[in-house]
């Protein structure tokens, strides 16, 4: 499992920028005129996780794999995409494919960057962003409808489907999310929202993208996003992409050196990363031996034999149990048979719930 990370905004809101400093390659166009990304980009991005390494250190694997996240960046959309306008909606299917929406949104003045609508506003730029998102989810839903009408004379069983899509259109049609439709538990809905994924349904995280000034106090831009982000319960990073991009390649002493010197302690990786996390409710449990050691990516409140079903699923098929080993315990005794020696290591059934950070091996028959 890997967490899917679409990025949007308009043109020149630094997303392009952002994408070459979250991959640390040069691999999105990045210029001062709109759609210069004229394909979706996608990379996959290893997880950073000190823990892995400091487990890689102990146990002296033959490789290390982290656990990754694929961001697609999308061409900034415009007013009108939906319809057709800028670019068009092709790249609203990419975002359709990911699990989360990161929203960036420009935040600095800078008469040297063209900005689409001749100012900054962040509000009016999200509200830009997502009228054409609620616009593609009713089209998708529109079409949905009109075909479940023509199914509904040989198949009655439609009609609460029907009920149910007609007051989430209507919702939509007022402008509105599908993630602050009331009636979430509803089965038909969570079916339609199952069958369409809709856009607008998706966990979103606004990005406000600063200058190098904006990064050590918030400025009046950021504090609007802020706000609106607090308002929906939704998450909310800071970073300066253009800076993040500046950090690329160099040694990670020097690394740390630049983020202090502007009052920064995370990266904007490692910040993404764990808001993505987070927000999708993700965990990461680590397989520890001689030949790997790997950081798994599963649901925070998965059972044993799903969190091994991850590996592969013969694993979850034919769970036996689990020989658990915390974090904490692994580092303090430093090794699989000192922690087993100490009585440190745990066997757990089917209803064990993994932890983040558990080390964990398998046993399975098939």
């Amino acid at each position: 499992m890997s967490l899917s990370i679409g990025i949007v905004g308009l043109p020149n809101v630094g997303k392009s920028t952002l994408f070459n400093a979250l991959t640390k390659a040069q691999n999105a166009e990045s210029a001062n005129y709109a759609f210069c990304t004229i394909e979706p980009n996608k990379a996959v991005v290893p997880v950073p996780d000190k823990r892995i390494d400091k487990l890689a250190e102990l146990v002296n694997p033959q490789r290390v794999q982290h656990s990754t996240v694929d961001f697609v960046d999308i061409a900034g959309l415009v007013e009108g995409a939906s319809k057709g306008e800028g670019l068009g909606n092709k790249f609203l299917a990419n975002i359709r494919e990911t699990q989360a929406i990161l929203h960036v949104v420009r935040c600095f003045d800078d008469d040297d960057v063209i900005h689409v609508s001749n100012s900054v506003d962040p509000l009016r730029d999200i509200e830009v962003i997502e009228t054409e998102l609620v616009l593609a989810d009713v089209q998708a839903l529109d079409n949905r409808l009109e075909r479940m009408k023509k199914q509904l004379k040989g198949d009655k069983t439609l009609v609460p489907k029907i009920d149910a899509a007609e007051k989430l259109l209507n919702h939509l049609n007022e402008g509105r999310l599908v993630s602050s439709y009331p009636e979430q538990d509803d089965k038909n809905i969570l079916a339609l929202i199952e069958e369409l994924r809709p856009i607008t349904a998706k966990n979103i995280i606004y990005c406000a993208n600063v200058d190098e000034e904006g990064l050590a106090e918030d400025n009046d831009y950021v504090k609007k996003v802020r706000s609106l982000a607090e308002e929906r319960s939704a998450e909310f990073v800071k970073i300066s992409a253009k800076m993040e991009e500046e950090l690329v390649g160099l040694e990670e002493e020097e690394y740390q050196e630049f983020l202090e010197s502007y009052g920064v302690t995370e990266a904007g990786l490692d910040k993404i990363i764990r808001t993505g996390f987070r927000s999708l409710g993700l965990i990461s449990y680590f397989t520890a031996g001689v030949k790997e050691v790997r950081a798994w990516t599963i649901h925070d409140g998965d059972k044993a034999p799903q969190a091994a079903g991850v590996i592969h699923t013969d694993f979850e098929r034919g769970f036996i149990r689990a020989e658990v080993i915390s974090y904490a315990h692994y580092i303090e005794h430093g090794s699989e048979a000192k922690c087993r020696s100490e009585g440190v290591l745990r066997v757990e059934g089917k209803e064990y719930v993994v932890k983040d950070g558990d080390v964990v091996h398998f046993l399975f028959n098939v």
